[in-house]
């Protein structure tokens, strides 16, 4: 036999993951998706960790502009009150 190496080599990263949406810090709206991001990230889901990323980036209706909390831009969840 020959001592051939077999594992595998650690994971190549093209690029740094991005900076998450940073909530308004006003917003009932963004306390609560911040709440699901950190309770996805303790259950290591980060398949979902990403997904509400993309909402508070959602409603706040970009990265560049504020949250004006008219409660828009809930995306694929309107029943989210506060």
């Amino acid at each position: 036999m020959d001592d051939a190496k077999t594992t595998m080599a650690p994971p190549v990263f093209l690029v740094e993951s991005p900076e998450p949406p940073k909530p308004h810090k006003d917003c009932d709206v963004c306390g609560v998706l911040v709440g699901e991001r950190a309770e996805a990230a303790r259950a290591g889901d980060w398949s979902k960790v990403t997904d509400v990323n993309v909402e508070i980036g959602r409603h706040r209706g970009g990265r560049r502009r504020g949250c004006d909390c008219g409660l828009s831009g809930l995306g694929s969840r309107p029943y989210l009150t506060v």
